[in-house]
């Protein structure tokens, strides 16, 4: 029998270690989130800003950081 691949599990894929901005898709991928956290998170308040690129929603590297932080601070208190 062939030696086949091992498939890669689900189907969200990292984007380039160097992106400038990330899809909705991306942003989950990158941060291990699933599509359903990220849209409950937003919801609440809690998530990234976004920003409008036609019609396409985006998040830009910086804000993605400032996320992450946000989200630590928020962990230490807890």
């Amino acid at each position: 029998m062939a030696d086949k691949k091992p498939k890669t599990p689900g189907k969200w894929r990292a984007p380039p270690p160097a992106a400038a901005a990330f899809t909705i898709d991306e942003f989950c991928a990158t941060h291990r989130l699933s599509p359903s956290m990220y849209w409950k998170l937003r919801a609440a308040g809690r998530g990234p800003r976004e920003m409008r690129v036609g019609t396409r929603r985006m998040i830009s590297a910086e804000s993605a950081a400032a996320w992450r932080r946000k989200a630590e601070r928020e962990a230490a208190t807890a």
